[in-house]
C-alpha cells in the first residue's frame, strides 16, 4: 500500500473574526524532518541492518533508530524526511543507506546517528530524461521517463544494497532501479537494463558472495551479468511473488508468498524447493556469525537452517508477531522488526534441535 506523500501539520486554533478558521498549511513529507517520539521503538518498523556492532532500524514516518547494546535499548536518529522507510543497508560500520516511499534515498556517514537526503522522487523523472536522451531506443524510455516525472514523487524504493562505499543499487516498484558508482552523489537509471518487460515490482536485492540477484512479482528472478551490465531473467521456479533473497558462498535462497522457498547451488540455473511447512508468506531472513540461516514469516514463525538452507526446522521464540526485518546476533538471539515495533527473541542453542 502506497501512503500519501503529504501530511498536515497540527491544526492551529486561531481566533478569527466571524468564526472563520484557517487550516494549517500542508507540507511535503520530503521536506518535513521525522518527528521524535518516545514510542518510536514500538511503532511499525520495516527493516534492520548491522552497522558494525550497532543495529539500525527503519520504518514509518521516517523513523530510524539505532542500538549499541544488541537491541536492548534504542535511540532515535536525526532524519530529514517523514516518508515511510522500507529498507536499510550498511556497506561499512559507518557508511549506510536507507530507502523508502516517495523515491527517498538517505545516507549516513556516522553509523546511523544522523542522515542526509541524497535523492527523492521529485528528481527521478528528470534523471531518466537526461540519461535516455541519447539511448538507442530513446523514444521508449523517454516516454517512461516522462510518465515518471508527470506522476510526481509517489514511487517507493523497496530495497538497497551496496558492494562497498561507492557502488550500490536501489530497487523498487514498477521496475525502478538505479545505480551509483560514487556513494550516492549521483544516480544512474537502469530501468532499461532489466529483463522485466512487464515492469513488475522489484521487491528485494541480495548477494550470495558471487552473484547479485533481484527478485520481485510473479516469480521474477534476475541476476546481474557484470560483463553486459544487465540484470538478466532466470527461469523462475514459481509464479508467485518473491519478497526476499539471501545468499552465502555456494547457495542462494529466494522466498515469498505462501511459504514458498527455493534454493540454488549453481547461481540460479537450477532451483530446488525447500519445504518450510508454512502456509503463510516468508517476509524476512537473517544469517548469524556461524552461517546458520533464519527465515521468518509475516505471522511470526521462525525457521532455522544448519545446512546452508537445504532444510529448515521450526524454532520456538515465544509469542508470534508479524516480522518484516531481522538480525541474528550471538549475544541476544534474534532482533526483530515489524508492525509492533522492535523486539528481542532468545534462541535455543542450535545443537538442541
Amino acid at each position: 500500500m502506497l501512503f500519501s506523500k503529504r501530511i498536515a501539520l497540527a491544526a492551529l486554533a486561531l481566533a478569527l473574526p466571524a468564526g472563520i478558521s484557517q487550516a494549517a498549511p500542508f507540507i511535503d513529507v520530503l521536506d518535513l524532518p521525522a518527528q521524535r517520539s518516545e514510542l518510536a521503538a514500538s511503532n511499525p518498523l520495516l527493516d534492520l541492518a548491522e552497522a558494525g556492532k550497532r543495529l539500525v532500524a527503519v520504518g514509518q514516518r521516517g523513523h530510524i533508530l539505532y542500538s549499541d547494546d544488541g537491541g536492548k535499548t534504542w535511540s532515535q536518529a536525526s532524519v530529514p524526511v517523514s516518508s515511510d522507510l522500507t529498507a536499510v543497508h550498511f556497506a561499512t560500520p559507518t557508511l549506510g543507506w536507507a530507502v523508502g516511499h516517495d523515491g527517498v534515498v538517505l545516507h549516513s556517514s556516522d553509523g546511523g546517528r544522523t542522515w542526509t537526503k541524497q535523492l527523492d522522487g521529485r528528481q527521478l523523472g528528470r534523471l531518466m530524461l537526461d540519461a535516455y536522451a541519447n539511448h538507442p531506443d530513446a523514444e521508449r524510455w523517454l516516454e517512461e521517463a516522462r510518465r515518471i516525472e508527470s506522476e510526481g514523487a509517489d514511487k517507493p524504493f523497496l530495497d538497497v544494497w551496496f558492494e562497498d562505499e561507492r557502488n550500490g543499487f536501489i530497487v523498487g516498484a514498477f521496475n525502478l532501479i538505479f545505480r551509483t558508482r560514487d556513494g550516492g552523489q549521483s544516480w544512474e537509471p537502469w530501468t532499461d537494463r532489466t529483463d522485466n518487460p512487464s515492469a513488475f515490482h522489484l521487491n528485494a536485492i541480495g548477494y550470495d558472495g558471487r552473484d547479485l540477484f533481484v527478485v520481485g512479482e510473479q516469480g521474477l528472478v534476475l541476476r546481474l551479468n557484470p560483463a553486459s551490465e544487465r540484470f538478466e531473467a532466470l527461469t523462475s521456479p514459481y509464479q508467485g511473488s518473491f519478497f526476499g533473497v539471501i545468499g552465502q558462498p555456494g547457495s542462494v535462497l529466494v522466498y515469498g508468498l505462501r511459504g514458498h522457498v527455493f534454493r540454488s547451488t549453481d547461481g540460479g540455473a537450477n532451483w530446488v524447493q525447500v519445504n518450510t511447512g508454512l502456509p503463510v508468506s516468508i517476509t524476512a531472513s537473517a544469517r548469524d556469525a556461524s552461517g546458520h540461516l533464519y527465515l521468518l514469516s509475516q505471522a511470526g514463525h521462525t525457521l532455522r537452517s544448519l545446512d546452508g538452507g537445504a532444510s529448515f526446522q521450526a524454532v520456538e521464540t515465544g509469542p508470534l508477531v508479524p516480522v518484516s526485518g531481522a538480525v541474528a546476533q550471538a549475544e541476544t538471539g534474534l532482533v526483530l522488526a515489524g508492525n509492533r515495533g522492535l523486539s528481542l527473541r532468545a534462541l535455543a542453542p542450535a545443537q538442541q534441535e
